[in-house]
């Protein structure tokens, strides 16, 4: 028997994942290992790139599994087992995010935090330097979004969860993602704007005519290349997250 787990598509061999959950509930020992097993990579992309740190990325989603552990109970089943997950995952990445608000420093994507602004220069794999550079801009600039515009984003243009999907994981209107991702795409377009020609940034883009240097980026190119340069990330074991 084999069941396609949701939103990835992804078949695996056994019960599906309401099956497990409820197993779990019943006291099977391994049924919620299982559950983590199929769906923690792409839990694990999600929390990464929406709270931009991956010390505190893999808190958070340690700490979400715990409490879906302990509430698998209440779990009515009016969602995929899947958006339940994301879903506290992705809450309990913005109350992590919410309370270090007031901190000075600020935690990027690669896991290390800087005190005057700059960016880390950590190794990203396989990458040609251009690339590298300006995965580090749009995931800083990703970083510096309202918790709640990050969260739409990577969830939409990131993971590429459907505007639908992305609303029932946050618990919001459709409209209500669809006017988070607007306003997040344009304040990436604006920290964007200072890449040079010869970027991956090529569809919605004006130049002057005698320097070749970009004038603008469009939300349209900025959601592209967040999407090409943002995700997916690697696992909290170092692998790659494909999912």
């Amino acid at each position: 028997m084999s069941t396609r787990s949701e939103h990835s598509g992804t078949e695996h061999s056994g019960p599906s994942d309401a099956e497990l959950l409820r197993a779990h509930v019943e006291g099977d020992p391994v049924a919620f290992a299982e559950l983590v097993r199929r769906h923690r990579d792409r839990l694990w992309a999600v929390a990464l790139r929406t709270i931009g740190d991956r010390e505190e990325a893999a808190d958070a989603v340690q700490d979400a599994l715990l409490s879906a552990h302990r509430a698998a109970a209440r779990f009515r089943g009016d969602s995929a087992v899947t958006t339940w997950l994301h879903r506290i995952v992705v809450n309990s990445c913005l109350d992590r995010i919410r309370r270090r608000q007031a901190h000075p420093t600020v935690p990027l994507p690669d896991g290390r935090s800087t005190d005057d602004g700059g960016v880390g220069t950590g190794p990203e794999p396989v990458a040609p330097a251009h690339d590298h550079d300006t995965a580090l801009v749009v995931r800083a600039a990703l970083a510096e979004l309202p918790a709640e515009q990050r969260a739409a984003l990577v969830l939409v243009d990131v993971q590429g969860y459907a505007v639908a999907e992305a609303a029932e994981i946050l618990g919001v209107a459709e409209g209500t993602i669809k006017s988070r991702c607007a306003r997040g795409r344009a304040r990436m377009a604006l920290a964007l704007q200072h890449l040079k020609t010869g970027s991956d940034i090529v569809g919605d883009t004006r130049h002057d005519g005698n320097r070749g240097d970009r004038r603008s980026v469009s939300p349209r190119s900025a959601a592209s290349v967040t999407s090409r340069t943002a995700g997916p990330g690697t696992g909290p074991d170092g692998r790659e997250d494909r999912s």
